[in-house]
């Protein structure tokens, strides 16, 4: 139960911390993962606190409480709870603030969230505690709030912007200075912490501490100023990443990750060698202030690219011998002794063995590549390397427990390291439903991205499903910047199936994702390839829209006809929560089959495993639909309630089925699009 401030203040004044940030997993079983992971990264990186978010307008609130109580209390981690407070009751935020001091924890990061919208969010209710507090517009209102109702309890952080902040997607005017009269108001309100949003540029963070630690209000200059920083997991990530947050990349960082923009692997190689860079530069403007010098990283629930980082900077606080044997004898004294033929006796002797030696960095044991060996019994053990007896395969690898083999197990090292780290290359709401980073990078739920103002000059107001439609088509042929579920213009491999796509969506078939079909295309073809070179790449084609129901239903049949449905798999919902797939429904015998994966991207390349990069399964469609029709309520509220435009909207959304589909034959380019518009 300790504050964020005080374990600064009891840190050496030379020294440096490290905290995390996490954000609620999607589905259950990326929670599950992401538990085993934090206990990981916390004995690896032995950060000084760690920060859980909060989804905008209370969206991921059951969820971030969920994660801060595993952080909290079974993990006995400080933790920071992010707190929003713009288009939320001011029940929630007590309850909010009540959960966190049960919980026992002390940080809050106070944020606005999204601008307020009232009217939009606000929901029938008979109960005013319900009604959303617009009294709540800015941060500052909250902080103020939370000092008049629950004193110096709650030790407060607040967010500070080394490039200025901006509402809008293409802002003008974004800066520094116009941020700073706000900055000092908010944190002489309360503040006790500050940190920042995510940058590249060193000049301007450089700018930005130097702005705050000489400011005449003297409201900094003591101040704690965490600056924060996202490792570059994938090229298409930081470039959506920095594009909503507005953090600029120096021309010099965006042209070493554009040399290597195909391969994924040296895109996350070259990402660890520009953040090292930028934290030892972040240390010399640090340096000038008195004090430990801080940095959080935002992780995005990933471990990899982060321990590396922060093992390479020399962040990782250094650890006694006596702290290093209590670890391992705390985690080996909660292992239930193995009894060999009724005996545990040489799993005793064996294990003490293995404590006694467990100083020694990275030490390796029979059991921690258990698969490698054979284990044999009746005789004695002839080839050690490569044998071992029932009673050593059986023992546990407490040397894999001390600090640091389980950084090398988060670095990927190993066995153990490329199973901890199996879902290294995330894509999104493509990649494995099963990962703790699975679905859009930030964990805030639905959202336009883009201000009032600009959904209404980007999209207009459509009044009849038509107008949707067009908007659709004017997107494909690139004289529309984004529609409401892709605020990314097409790549040049959508453009090879451009005209098929229009000819869907002008028949009101709105496609929010597809791909072409490929067949072994090499790794360096200017528009299909990726991963390493001389590899072969492989797509299957599929395409996602909307479809009104009863359009559906036809669909639906002549997908379970006996011509096509041993060709393709399908996945379908709508926004009440029905579901339908190829798996439950069983075609005309009718049964219903196991759930399948299906792997419509991969790749072969020398050296290493088939690479599936894009994965549609039930789980992870099932998690995105949620979120689909969640921004088509979001398109809706920008047009105010009772308006033409959000009644076509509401009502599309209800008639309307998202549906999936993917068609096995990627030898025939033209298969699914056959299927589709004959």
């Amino acid at each position: 139960m300790e504050k964020i401030t005080d374990k600064i203040a009891a840190l050496p004044a030379d020294s440096n911390y490290v905290s995390l940030e996490f954000f609620p997993p999607k589905t259950t079983m990326g929670f599950s993962n992401l538990r085993d992971r934090l206990d990981r990264m916390a004995r690896a990186l032995r950060p000084l606190f760690v920060n859980v978010t909060w989804g905008a307008g209370g969206s991921t609130a059951t969820k971030s409480l969920e994660l801060a109580e595993i952080c909290q209390r079974e993990l006995n981690l400080t933790t920071c709870l992010h707190l929003t407070c713009t288009n939320m009751s001011r029940k929630l935020i007590d309850r909010a603030l009540e959960d966190a001091k049960a919980l026992g924890i002390r940080n809050i990061l106070a944020l606005r969230g999204d601008p307020p919208r009232a009217a939009e969010y606000q929901t029938p209710t008979d109960n005013p505690e319900d009604a959303i507090d617009e009294t709540f517009t800015w941060a500052i209102d909250l902080v103020r709030y939370i000092r008049k109702t629950h004193g110096d309890y709650f030790c407060i952080g607040v967010a500070a912007y080394p490039e200025g902040h901006a509402d809008e997607s293409h802002p003008s005017g974004q800066s520094l200075e116009h941020d700073l009269p706000y900055l000092v108001d908010k944190t002489l309100a309360g503040a006790d912490f500050l940190m920042t949003q995510l940058f590249f540029d060193t000049e301007a963070y450089d700018k930005f501490e130097r702005t705050l630690r000489e400011h005449p209000s003297g409201a900094f200059k003591t101040i704690p100023i965490i600056p924060g920083l996202m490792p570059i997991q994938s090229y298409q990530m930081i470039k959506r990443t920095t594009k909503l947050s507005h953090a600029k990349i120096p021309d010099a960082i965006m042209s070493r990750l554009d040399a290597v923009k195909k391969d994924d692997e040296k895109v996350k190689n070259v990402g660890v060698d520009i953040l090292c860079e930028i934290v030892e530069q972040v240390k010399e403007i640090t340096s000038r202030t008195p004090g430990p010098t801080g940095f959080h990283f935002y992780t995005l629930n990933l471990e990899k690219a982060v321990s590396f980082i922060i093992e390479r900077t020399h962040l990782i606080p250094p650890i006694t011998p006596i702290e290093e044997e209590a670890v391992v004898e705390d985690i080996t004294s909660r292992i239930p002794t193995l009894q060999v033929n009724g005996s545990d006796h040489e799993h005793e002797q064996v294990a003490q063995a293995s404590r006694e030696n467990s100083r020694s960095r990275r030490q390796s044991t029979v059991s921690s590549e258990h698969r490698n060996r054979i284990i044999v019994s009746g005789r004695p053990v002839s080839h050690p390397e490569y044998e071992a007896t029932s009673a050593e395969a059986s023992i546990p690898a407490e040397p894999i427990n001390s600090r640091a083999n389980t950084l090398a197990i988060s670095e990927g090292e190993g066995v153990l390291g490329r199973e901890a780290t199996w879902d290294d290359f995330p894509n999104g709401r493509w990649g494995d439903a099963r990962s703790p980073a699975y679905g859009e990078i930030d964990g805030y739920g639905p959202s336009l991205h883009v201000s009032h103002a600009q959904a209404v000059s980007l999209w207009g107001y459509p009044t009849k499903r038509e107008d949707i439609n067009e908007l659709f088509v004017r997107h494909l042929k690139g004289d529309l910047t984004a529609i409401p579920w892709s605020e990314e213009e097409l790549n040049e491999e959508t453009r090879t199936i451009t005209d098929k796509l229009v000819r869907l969506n002008s028949k009101g078939w709105w496609t929010v994702a597809s791909q072409p079909a490929v067949n072994g295309l090499r790794s360096s073809d200017p528009v299909f390839g990726w991963g390493p070179q001389k590899g072969f790449v492989f797509q299957k084609a599929f395409v996602e829209f909307f479809i009104p129901a009863a359009e559906w239903k036809v669909l639906l049949e002549k997908l379970q006809s006996s011509e096509v449905q041993d060709t393709v798999c399908f996945y379908a919902a709508n926004a009440a929560g029905d579901f339908v797939s190829s798996d439950l429904t069983g075609g005309l015998a009718g049964e219903v089959k196991e759930s399948s994966t299906n792997a419509v991207t991969w790749g072969v390349f020398p050296g290493k495993e088939i690479i599936t990069p894009t994965i549609i399964e039930e789980v992870s469609f099932r998690a995105w639909s949620e979120e689909a029709f969640g921004i088509f309520g979001e398109w809706a509220q920008v047009y105010g309630k009772g308006s033409e435009s959000e009644k076509l909207l509401e009502d599309a959304k209800a008639d309307s089925w998202l549906v999936n589909i993917i068609h096995h034959d990627y030898v025939d380019k033209d298969a699914l699009w056959n299927l589709l518009l004959d």
